[in-house]
C-alpha cells in the first residue's frame, strides 16, 4: 500500500514538472514571436522612413536641377518668369492700410527716407521698387502720392491728375483697369491697402483735356 502511494506521488510530481516545463515552454514561445513582430514592426518602419527620405531628396535635386538648368538657359532663376509670384509680399501681404488723400500725399516720393505710394482706381500700391521713376523729378512722379487713374488712360498730366473718370469711353476705362492690373501682378510693386477717394460733383465741369487743340488767337 505504501509502495502504491510512493509511486503515486512520484508520477504526480513528474506530471507537475512536464507541466511546468510546458508552460515554460510557450512562455519562451510566446516572448520570442513578441519580440519577433517587434523587431518586424521596427524594420518596416526603418524602410518607410528610408524611402521617404530618399522620395524627398529626389524631389529636392530635381528642383535645384530645374533652377539651374533656368538660370544656364535664361540668365535668370524662373525661365524669364517676371510676375507677382516671386514677390515675396504677394505671399506675406502687409496689413491693409486706409488712406486719405492727404494721407497718401504724404507718400509722393519727395521724402526719400519714405515709401513710395500711388493710388489707381483706389487702391494704393508701393512702387519704392521704382524710386528713380516714382519720385520727385522722375519720369512717372506725377502719379506717385495720388490717385491719377485719368491720366492714365488720357496722357494728360497737366489737368488729369486725378480719379474722375466721368466722360470717358469704356476702351479708356478699360486702359485704366490694365493699368491696376500690372501693378497687382508687378514683381516688385504690390498692393498696401485702399484711399477714401473725395466724391466728385457731378455739376462741376469735366477735367479739360490738355491735348486738345487751341483754338487760334483771334487776330486784332
Amino acid at each position: 500500500m505504501e509502495q502504491q502511494m510512493k509511486v503515486k506521488q512520484r508520477t504526480s510530481k513528474t506530471r507537475t514538472g512536464g507541466d511546468q516545463q510546458a508552460d515554460n515552454n510557450v512562455s519562451t514561445t510566446a516572448s520570442k514571436g513578441s519580440i519577433s513582430r517587434h523587431s518586424t514592426n521596427k524594420t518596416s518602419t526603418k524602410k518607410a522612413t528610408s524611402t521617404l527620405a530618399s522620395v524627398l531628396q529626389g524631389l529636392a535635386l530635381s528642383v535645384l536641377f530645374v533652377f539651374l538648368a533656368s538660370y544656364l538657359i535664361t540668365d535668370s532663376w524662373f525661365w524669364g518668369y517676371k510676375g507677382k509670384y516671386i514677390n515675396r509680399r504677394h505671399w506675406f501681404p502687409p496689413k491693409e492700410i486706409v488712406f486719405t488723400p492727404r494721407e497718401l500725399a504724404k507718400y509722393d516720393g519727395s521724402d526719400p527716407t519714405k515709401n513710395i505710394y500711388l493710388a489707381i482706381r483706389g487702391e494704393v500700391f508701393d512702387v519704392t521698387a521704382g524710386r528713380p521713376y516714382y519720385s520727385k523729378g522722375g519720369g512717372y512722379g506725377f502719379f506717385s502720392g495720388k490717385d491719377a487713374s485719368r491720366a492714365y488712360t488720357t496722357g494728360c498730366f497737366q489737368t488729369h491728375l486725378t480719379h474722375d473718370l466721368r466722360g470717358l469711353t469704356p476702351a479708356q476705362v478699360a486702359d485704366i483697369d490694365g493699368w491696376a492690373n500690372f501693378y497687382r501682378n508687378h514683381q516688385k510693386y504690390f498692393r498696401v491697402g485702399t484711399v477714401i477717394l473725395d466724391p466728385i460733383d457731378p455739376n462741376s465741369p469735366i477735367p479739360e483735356d490738355c491735348h486738345k487743340p487751341v483754338s487760334p488767337k483771334p487776330s486784332s
